[in-house]
């Protein structure tokens, strides 16, 4: 077990692929977990909370994959000679921490976290249980956790609405069954920042043998008071701080790790706290976190949005010009926010474009990287200026794609002031045929989602589509997000993800937006279809429409 954190350390606990990923329309693949957990290591977590392995078969498996690569050895690039702390969370049961143990059982550090719910509400109406049956729950679950690992979390849920001396009484037990972190969320982003301080505050007093554990801070967002609650639990005495990448998690978010990091960082002279964290490569974080979840960053987000580092009010600009801390309390660089460009263009090579990626933060190797490059050079044929913005974006394209059951083989679309948008498309289908359709819609996107309809028998739903300009300029490669969700008669396969979501996202880029937008929504269509396991047991192929053209492939 990793040794009780100096007085001046904060213990950055990070939950993005546990809490973040309970976003709707944020699962992720086991290669995208694996790829978000070793850049995390790179970035300096003490801890990476990995899953909650017991939610099903893939997460466990994810969770352990991590636990055996970046929970071994410490990550290339890691500041800490260490490897992180990985953790599964648990329910108070035996079979769930039974199955975190034996996910995390691997890593050098193991960690089980596991928790309770003990607010009166949350008593009363989801565990019936009393006050009694609450703290023998507690004892006796943390003491079973406890014989398993030497690292043990425990979290009372809803502390923020729980009555304080019950709240010590319990975190009393806790420390008596064997608890190393007493983690304290404000499950439901209730209290106000002088609230969730004096809580942290009378705990510290209050509670016995606090002086041998360590205190964390799990903070929601739901009145835009994560940050200000996890700072104020910090400076009256937590050392540990639950926090995840872009603020991202359940309904308004977590605790933005970011803006806690970057807030002792700057304020050190006044709060005298540090972490471990590589501050610098914040916004490469952030940027793969957003990529591969979906879920975009908007651009006044403090710390890693697009636009904070930007200055358009001339006012500010005339001070910017005199003196950079007029208007910036930090340096770009700092989070490693840099607006250098790399030109590279149609006679470049294979090895440089893959060196490029690399110092961006993404390593593709093989087959993904053959397709990068050849995308790649189509681009540089159609572009005067390649940015890392159309790098990353092409890179981000080929990493985590999950199983492609569908591809786009061709697409053409009609479309003008008059007359119909009509989309013909063709698609490469799993029993190895292509199939083609056309539509009709109001415009050629939509006409194109609707031909892909007639081929792709997927019960879904379209929640959201959106097309961005990656970069500047009248030759600009689109960006395509789409969100969709299975309709009410698809049930999700347990075996194929997590299961708390029934919203998938896809994305693409191309300097042709109709083209992004179908490949966009092909990708969302084959994550619905991975979690529906409609092709696991064999080819499916789906029935002639009613309205297909005579000769149509069946």
């Amino acid at each position: 077990m990793i040794p009780h954190p100096a007085p001046d350390y904060v213990r950055i606990f990070d939950t993005t692929l546990r809490d973040g990923e309970q976003s709707p329309g944020a699962t992720l693949t086991a290669d995208e977990k694996l790829e978000v957990a070793r850049a995390l290591a790179r970035l300096g977590v003490d801890v990476i909370e990995a899953g909650f392995p017991c939610a099903s078969q893939d997460d466990f498996d994810a969770v352990r994959r991590i636990a055996e690569t970046v929970g071994v050895q410490p990550v290339s690039g890691r500041p800490q000679s260490e490897p992180p702390i990985v953790c599964g969370l648990a329910r108070a049961t035996r079979p769930d921490i039974q199955t975190a143990y034996d996910a995390i059982r691997v890593a050098k550090h193991p960690r089980i976290h596991t928790f309770l719910a003990t607010s009166p509400i949350h008593r009363e109406h989801k565990l019936r249980m009393s006050k009694e049956q609450v703290l023998a729950r507690t004892s006796e679950m943390v003491t079973f956790a406890r014989s398993l690992c030497d690292d043990v979390e425990f979290s009372p849920e809803d502390a923020g609405r729980t009555e304080p001396e019950f709240l010590y009484e319990v975190l009393k037990v806790a420390i008596a069954a064997g608890a190393t972190t007493l983690n304290i969320p404000d499950t439901v982003g209730y209290t106000l920042p002088d609230e969730f301080g004096a809580m942290i505050a009378g705990i510290v007093k209050n509670v016995p043998g606090v002086d041998k554990v360590v205190i964390s801070v799990h903070c929601h967002n739901d009145l835009g008071l994560a940050t200000a609650n996890a700072l104020a639990g910090i400076r009256a005495g937590a050392r540990q701080a639950e926090v995840t990448i872009n603020g991202i998690g359940e309904r308004a978010g977590n605790t933005s790790l970011e803006e806690v990091v970057m807030a002792l960082h700057t304020r050190h002279p006044l709060i005298g706290l540090n972490t471990g964290i590589d501050t610098t490569q914040l916004v490469r974080t952030s940027k793969l976190v957003s990529l591969r979840t979906g879920m975009v960053v908007q651009p006044n987000k403090a710390v890693v949005g697009a636009n904070a580092f930007a200055h358009e009010s001339g006012i500010h600009q005339d001070g910017m010009l005199k003196h950079q801390e007029t208007y910036e309390i930090m340096r770009p660089e700092t989070v490693g926010a840099s607006k250098t460009l790399l030109v590279l263009g149609k006679h470049s090579g294979r090895h440089a474009f893959a060196v490029r990626l690399r110092e961006l933060g993404t390593a593709l190797e093989g087959e993904a990287l053959e397709a990068a490059f050849n995308r790649f050079k189509h681009l540089a044929d159609r572009k005067k200026r390649i940015t890392d913005a159309d790098l990353e974006a092409l890179a981000a394209s080929e990493i985590g794609r999950g199983r492609e059951y569908f591809s786009l083989d061709a697409v053409q679309v009609t479309c003008g002031s008059n007359g119909m948008p009509t989309a013909t498309v063709r698609l490469a289908c799993p029993d190895g045929e292509c199939r083609t359709r056309a539509a009709v819609g109001t415009g050629p996107v939509h006409a194109a989602f609707k031909a892909i309809d007639e081929i792709v028998t997927a019960p879904s739903e379209l929640l959201e589509y959106t097309i961005n300009a990656v970069t500047e300029g009248i030759d600009a490669l689109g960006h395509a997000s789409v969100r969709v969700r299975a309709a009410s008669e698809g049930r999700l396969n347990p075996q194929h993800g997590s299961g708390h979501a029934a919203v998938f996202h896809g994305n693409a880029a191309d300097t042709d937006v109709v083209v992004a937008s179908t490949k966009a929504y092909l990708s969302a269509l084959n994550r619905l279809l991975a979690s529906l396991g409609t092709y696991d047991r064999g080819v499916k192929t789906p029935s002639k429409p009613d309205n297909a053209p005579p000769g149509a492939a069946e």
